[in-house]
């Protein structure tokens, strides 16, 4: 793809499980600390592992704001006004239509919805609440922060499961490329640590029981120790905005979003195949004009499930060089938990972390790789001083759409 404009990341805003900003996520990444705890969801009759926020976020809203909002969406405002603050906005309202908002998210207000549910089927009600249907619908997450950042360009929300972030964050750059717009805030968010999502992914199969021992280890990427994925909640956002736009106004650039590529496998509703999540790949490298030799550090979607990080690292092998020069990989979702429709933002920002920190995230808790896994891996601690001048943050969903981004120092 011919390059049209270069498009930098001048701000960065998280609520996550290892951190209510990027200053704490970075704290939390130099020692491998994790988010991950139990989880109690009534009237679910046992608990589950989850990357939690031990916080409430209510106090940060008005009465008259809080019948809309879900857990969700007040994590997305928090993490948008994060991003927009670090970039030098207190809105975007003088931009009209040059600024645009990109969202991602697979359960929107899942509580919400939950609690009407039981409200409509246990209690009896004929009726919701006026508020209901606009703190559950989807894309609410991106109305209320348009709304509050005065946006009023595309403001477009993405749904392709775990991968939905990563789509918005990639679609956002292609627009400010494109001409489009100047500006855009891309991220998403996710609350699903509630009865009817950790009921539903457990009647998958897919979810980790919890390490009996030390709850904190429970998700394990690449392990032959790994029993499942772990969910988490969060929200994370970046600000993207063209080159030229931001040298005029002096901002400060944490890194250039320099390659997107997006491709689906075409083969099963749940269960991935590495030649689509390695076209993926390519196709980034090919838009950031890079060769695999070109980049330092490999964010992986590794989920710890039995099947899922066995293709994932077949397809990083098939793109990456093996040996002594094989790319450095870790999941940091051995930290954090898999965030669904927030994971590929909040994982961009750990890579751009990582970046600027000059670290390898660990995949902790590593301490016995699954042959079938085998890779370059960053295992159970950091690695420092490493210069890292390239890198790529990779996320893959149910239905078979994968993202890649590839990001650059500045």
């Amino acid at each position: 793809m011919e390059q049209q404009r270069t498009v930098v990341i001048t701000g960065m805003g998280v609520i996550s499980p290892i951190g209510l900003n990027p200053s704490e996520v970075a704290s939390s990444l130099l020692v491998s600390r994790s988010g991950i705890g139990w989880v109690d969801a009534s009237p679910l009759s046992r608990r589950f592992p989850g990357g939690i926020i031990r916080h409430q976020f209510e106090h940060c809203f008005s009465r008259m704001e809080l019948p809309y909002l879900d857990r969700c969406q007040q994590m997305a405002v928090l993490a948008a006004d994060q991003a927009a603050e670090d970039a030098g906005f207190h809105n975007f309202a003088e931009l009209g239509l040059r600024a645009g908002l990109y969202y991602g998210s697979v359960s929107g207000g899942a509580a919400s919805q939950q609690d009407w549910c039981r409200q409509f089927l246990v209690d009896g009600r004929q009726a919701s609440s006026p508020y209901a249907a606009m703190a559950i619908m989807q894309n609410s997450g991106a109305a209320q922060v348009s709304i509050r950042k005065q946006i009023r360009g595309p403001v477009l929300t993405y749904n392709t499961a775990c991968a939905s972030s990563g789509i918005a964050i990639g679609e956002a750059q292609r627009a400010i490329r494109a001409g489009l717009i100047d500006i855009a805030i891309a991220g998403g968010a996710e609350a699903c640590l509630v009865a009817g999502m950790l009921g539903m992914f457990d009647g998958t199969h897919a979810l980790s029981p919890g390490d009996p021992e030390d709850v904190s280890r429970s998700c394990k990427p690449f392990s032959t120790k790994r029993r499942g994925l772990v969910l988490g909640e969060g929200a994370a956002f970046v600000v993207l905005e063209s080159e030229q736009h931001a040298r005029a106004r002096k901002a400060r650039v944490h890194a250039v979003m320099a390659g997107y590529g997006t491709a689906a496998d075409g083969y099963h509703i749940g269960s991935p195949q590495a030649s689509g999540q390695a076209s993926a790949m390519r196709a980034a490298l090919h838009d950031a004009g890079l060769d695999p030799a070109d980049i330092h550090y490999l964010n992986a979607h590794a989920t710890a499930t039995a099947g899922g990080d066995v293709v994932e690292a077949e397809a990083i092998r098939s793109v990456f060089s093996g040996g002594a020069d094989a790319v450095p990989v870790s999941s940091t979702k051995s930290l954090h938990g898999h965030l669904m429709g927030a994971a590929s933002a909040l994982e961009l920002i750990v890579t751009i972390i990582a970046m600027r920190n000059s670290i390898l995230p660990a995949t902790a808790h590593l301490d016995s790789i699954d042959p079938r896994c085998d890779l370059n891996h960053v295992a159970v601690r950091p690695r420092m001083d490493s210069s890292i001048k390239n890198a790529l943050s990779f996320s893959a969903g149910f239905g078979g759409t994968n993202v890649a981004l590839v990001i650059a120092s500045a």
